[in-house]
């Protein structure tokens, strides 16, 4: 994956068009949330691709907290900054903030090392629903707006034990849903592999909106429009 080739970049300056953002949340994260499409009415970027973007501009640290503070509507350029402490904040010409970054420790710059584990946690989240979202609502007998499906990305967070590994996996290793009223709070730890040991933790949030019964019939529904939509955009690409 180069980052590059989905935004274009000048100096600290940062933009990624609708249809850029949609073939990354597609071909990269495998993630077809209709949000992420170009002609949507809440058109927004993918959080993920944002983590890219910090990953690859300033390098992976021991320790990291992504904390999302608000959806990239189409064609908004991002400050990046020029010298960032251990916190610092991703925001617009407005000084709208839409994501604050948190590090400590040890920094890596290995160029091998970071594609490689952007690549996999991207893959890891693109595939949040349906695989472990349902069965999570399920559980709860809940489920989001079917006509109009909503889940933020609300943090994510990586602790590495060492910044030496190669070819890392990620492996789900817990899953829970906290239900407020009409909002949800899923919360997905994960295991950062490599062959024969953990190196490394991580822990992903996302917001469930407007919460309503479950309807298994309409949650199957929206599941089988997902993979249609899936399968539709794959053979237009073929």
């Amino acid at each position: 994956m180069k980052l590059s080739d989905y935004c274009f970049t000048e100096g600290s300056r940062v933009l990624i068009t609708p249809v850029q953002a949609s073939r990354f949340a597609k071909e990269v994260a495998g993630d077809f949330n209709p949000i992420h499409d170009p002609d949507a009415k809440r058109f927004c970027v993918p959080g993920d691709w944002l983590f890219a973007l910090v990953l690859d501009r300033y390098g992976l640290n021991r320790q990291m907290l992504f904390t999302f503070k608000g959806m990239v509507g189409p064609n908004i350029a991002l400050h990046l900054p020029e010298s960032p402490g251990d916190a610092f904040e991703i925001r617009d010409a407005a000084d709208r903030t839409y994501l604050k970054v948190e590090r400590s420790g040890p920094v890596s710059k290995d160029t091998e090392l970071i594609a490689a584990l952007t690549r996999r946690y991207i893959e890891f989240s693109g595939h949040n629903f349906p695989h472990i979202l349902v069965p999570l609502m399920t559980k709860h007998r809940v489920m989001i707006n079917t006509e109009r499906p909503l889940v933020i990305y609300e943090s994510m967070s990586f602790s590495f034990d060492r910044l030496d590994f190669v070819d890392p996996i990620l492996e789900l290793k817990d899953s829970k849903l906290v239900v407020h009223g009409k909002r949800g709070d899923a919360h997905l730890s994960f295991v950062v592999k490599t062959v024969d040991e953990v190196v490394g933790t991580g822990r992903k949030t996302l917001v469930l909106s407007g919460l309503r019964e479950l309807d298994e019939a309409k949650l199957q529904d929206l599941v089988e429009w997902f993979d249609a939509h899936r399968i539709a955009y794959l053979e237009a690409q073929a």
